[in-house]
């Protein structure tokens, strides 16, 4: 039988954070209600100069490192902070990163689930040609209106993973279980920049997306909560993560103890509670977070993954690790990548928060904000015009 699978996985931040002392402070809120009721630390804030474009070919980049980028003939790029309602973001990954002109690319959209869309999506591609290799690109900023409770887990960030026959990370499993249901719990309107959200519907949905995905996934696989070696989840927060945990192992009779959870999911969580929510790309951060700080995974581990995306479409499938899984890591590159992160102020933060980019056509050079290797360098006539 084909194996198919993760072949390669990074992830790309930006590079300024704004410490949630800073907005705790300023917000008149104890610290303590993001840094222990969140379990948020940091936010990765998006400067004028970076956008999904540029932080997921910072991303890619990386992987393309580990395959020849001429035999990658498909690139699906999954966001919910598109940049244009017809051309595809994976067009300007496309340019940017020299790919074959023989190459599709697409967009994904359907909230924080369709990063999971992309990636089973690209298995099939897989299955049918397994010559193929499928490059995907989970890119996201979050962005809430200022002085609002979603505020402090806004956060920018990018994973992209090469999806191939005879992965070298992770083997994909074929059951797989959904449920959908139309609500509103969290949606953007076009005419939206900022997205509006039903906190503890969302919750609530999260938590019935899990019980639901995971009880269709069950009769498919024929596996049990013992069977899975780590679970990783869609972020919003680390905490939500946590009660998460707690839930399916009591939908499963299981009782877990506060420490034994908190031990189950905090190699996941190690990226994201410095990062913050990255919407499609969050669930691939937390898998590369917990590949690089829990040494203890043995070959074919079985991983099981919850994917939710508010509106709302949950899925929950499972992978099992390749044998030599840790040659294709790179731990001290990441730690490098978030120690050398800049923080900034409350002052700049807002002031980043409220910028924007002309709408009318008229012409702005953007001044080097970002470190990273491709920015957005220039708007003309309705253009976007990217360097490296």
């Amino acid at each position: 039988m084909l194996e198919v699978g993760i072949d390669a996985i990074s992830f790309s931040c930006s590079n300024h954070y704004l410490d949630l002392t800073l907005l705790a402070e300023a917000r008149g809120i104890d610290p303590d209600k993001f840094n222990l009721g969140l379990g948020q630390y940091k936010i990765s804030c998006a400067a004028p100069d970076e956008d999904i474009i540029t932080l997921g070919a910072a991303a890619a980049e990386r992987v393309l490192n580990y395959v020849d980028r001429n035999e990658i003939d498909h690139v699906l790029f999954a966001t919910e902070t598109g940049i244009d309602q017809s051309k595809a973001a994976a067009a300007y990954i496309h340019k940017l990163l020299e790919l074959s002109p023989h190459c599709s690319v697409i967009e994904l959209k359907q909230a924080c689930y369709s990063g999971t869309a992309a990636i089973q999506m690209a298995a099939g591609i897989v299955a049918r040609n397994p010559r193929s290799k499928v490059l995907v690109v989970a890119s996201d900023i979050s962005h809430y209106d200022l002085a609002t409770p979603a505020e402090s887990s806004q956060g920018a960030g990018a994973a992209a993973m090469i999806i191939s026959a005879d992965p070298r990370v992770l083997i994909l499993d074929p059951a797989r279980g959904f449920f959908s249901e139309e609500v509103y719990d969290f949606w953007r309107p076009n005419y939206s920049a900022v997205a509006m959200i039903d906190g503890a519907y969302s919750v609530d949905m999260f938590m019935k997306g899990l019980e639901m995905s995971w009880q269709h996934y069950q009769q498919q696989s024929k596996t049990s909560f013992a069977d899975h070696a780590f679970y990783c989840y869609h972020t919003p927060v680390p905490r939500l993560v946590e009660k998460a945990q707690m839930r399916l192992a009591e939908i499963n009779g299981v009782t877990l103890e506060k420490a034994e959870m908190k031990k189950m999911v905090a190699p996941t969580l190690e990226y994201i509670k410095n990062i913050g929510n990255c919407y499609t790309a969050s669930m691939y951060i937390s898998l590369l977070s917990l590949l690089n700080h829990q040494d203890k995974l043995a070959a074919n581990s079985r991983l099981g993954f919850y994917s939710y995306g508010s509106g709302c479409a949950a899925e929950f499938f499972s992978g099992r690790l390749q044998a030599n899984y840790q040659t294709m890591l790179e731990a001290d590159y990441y730690a490098d990548m978030l120690a050398s992160r800049k923080a900034i102020s409350f002052e700049q933060y807002e002031e980043w928060h409220e910028f924007k980019l002309p709408e009318d056509g008229s012409q702005l050079v953007l001044p080097k904000a970002s470190n990273c290797k491709y920015r957005l360098a220039e708007i003309d006539a309705h253009k976007r015009i990217y360097v490296s």
